[in-house]
């Protein structure tokens, strides 16, 4: 089905019992095709890692917002200001716990103080009523403010938008637990290449991604970057092992970029042999929002191991793997 590639590399990190092995090349339909990083770990739940060694970058995380919101004016600065928690300087919002003297303190900072953090007398349980009813009536701004979010609003909103926010620290896109890395947008794909140079990238909008021992045993992950149209995606393929022995593969892609960027692009995963087709198409998850919840919603390429064999050649399984834009 594939030609067969000799060139490899095979890389057993001290850290952990993982290897990697990645090889290019073409494939008989004249397609770039390359073999990519794959990560062998005893359970679906232990953590991966995509490279050739185990890596973790610098939390890149950004701190809580503290400085003023935009578009609301000064008057709402000015009153938000009078909501920041002395310990974390994020805003303390409902409920709102005081000291005897007044002075408040955020609920998630109150457990870990014996004393008042502004004057050190004794913390009892005491609500703020007064000032949690002036807190319904706020434009309080993200806690990325200082990221570029302009957005202000109600107390009661906030912790929804933030956890969507588009101006929130990505993290490392590859599959797996071991590289805690966060970031900006831009930062991701330089991470990548410093942090994660196993993995292969291949141009083209069309191109066979090569995953190769699809029987090793346990929880496996093989990952492949694919670069067009000025974009950079990232092509995720996942084995996991249920409780009683049975076996699924899950194959998806992401796009490096925002939820608003992916809209414009379309996926094609597609596999095809011995008079045989299987094939998905979708929009593809923009990395803010991972692939782990599409995998659990089975929002992908799912096939078991009985399918993976139909269309396997010597233990190697290619996906032919199409993006193209979407023409509104």
């Amino acid at each position: 089905m594939f030609s067969k590639l000799k060139a490899g590399v095979i890389y057993n990190s001290p850290l952990s019992s993982t290897s990697s092995n990645h090889m290019s090349g073409r494939n008989n339909t004249g397609k770039p095709s390359a073999s990519v990083t794959r990560v062998h770990t005893p359970t679906a739940s232990t953590e991966a890692s995509t490279g050739a060694s185990v890596l973790a970058g610098g939390q890149g995380g950004t701190a809580p917002g503290s400085g003023a919101g935009h578009g609301q004016g000064s008057n709402t600065t000015d009153l938000a200001s009078l909501f920041e928690c002395p310990v974390c300087f994020d805003y303390a919002l409902p409920p709102i716990l005081q000291c005897q003297s007044g002075h408040i303190v955020c609920s998630q900072c109150r457990p870990k103080l014996q004393c008042c953090p502004t004057c050190r007398g004794p913390l009892g349980n005491i609500r703020n009523l007064a000032m949690e009813k002036v807190a319904s009536t706020v434009m309080f701004p993200c806690k990325y403010a200082s990221g570029g979010c302009s957005v202000t609003l109600l107390h009661h909103d906030k912790q929804e938008h933030e956890e969507a926010c588009e101006y929130r620290p990505y993290s490392c896109p590859c599959p797996g637990a071991s590289c805690k890395w966060q970031g900006s947008l831009e930062q991701v794909m330089v991470h990548l290449m410093t942090a994660h140079k196993s993995i292969t990238t291949l141009q083209g909008e069309d191109i066979v991604f090569l995953a190769t021992d699809i029987n090793l045993p346990g929880a496996v992950d093989w990952v492949m970057m694919q670069s067009c149209f000025g974009h950079h995606f990232m092509l995720v393929l996942e084995k996991q092992e249920k409780i009683d022995g049975h076996q699924q593969f899950f194959a998806i892609v992401q796009l490096i970029g925002t939820r608003k960027q992916a809209e414009n692009f379309a996926y094609r995963l597609e596999l095809n042999g011995h008079h045989r087709r299987l094939s998905w198409e979708a929009t593809p998850r923009s990395i803010h929002e991972g692939v782990q919840s599409a995998i659990m919603q089975s929002d992908c390429l799912v096939f078991d191991t009985g399918i993976a064999q139909l269309f396997a050649d010597n233990g190697n399984l290619g996906i032919n793997v199409t993006i193209s834009r979407v023409v509104c």
